[in-house]
């Protein structure tokens, strides 16, 4: 089951990205993590992925990611329709992820976050009343 979706920005000028994004959102970000080569920074349902040219180029094109609750279990649902593996599971320092090419050629970043991560950024907001598309 997919937990939570975001929308990627890829950019050269990450405080710049994370400036605006500010503005539109009317918040801070919940949460930023280096993650060599790229920083991550989080806010509503947008990922800034900031980095030079050369490491944004390798995920340029690609989507999500999207975070799911568990990733063994979207990666045979999704081999089952003929999808393929471009990246197999691993583990990250936010839990586990892998990239699936589609039958239909999209090609999706995946992720299962830790416990902890989760329960942070998606349960316990949505128990308190937080609007996913704010958390």
């Amino acid at each position: 089951m997919i937990l939570k979706t975001y929308t990627r920005i890829f950019t050269t000028d990450l405080d710049a990205t994370v400036a605006t994004l500010k503005a539109v959102h009317g918040t801070e970000p919940h949460f930023r993590l280096d993650f060599d080569p790229w920083t991550l920074v989080g806010i509503g349902d947008v990922l800034a992925v900031g980095g030079t040219e050369e490491a944004l180029e390798p995920i340029r094109g690609s989507l999500g990611p999207w975070i799911v609750e568990d990733i063994d279990d979207a990666k045979a649902r999704l081999l089952a329709l003929g999808s393929t593996v471009l990246r197999d599971i691993e583990d990250v320092p936010t839990g586990r992820m892998m990239y699936m090419k589609h039958v239909d050629g999209s090609v999706v970043e995946y992720v299962q976050w830790t416990p902890e991560l989760a329960e942070q950024h998606i349960f316990a907001p949505l128990r308190a009343g937080t609007p996913a598309s704010q958390i």
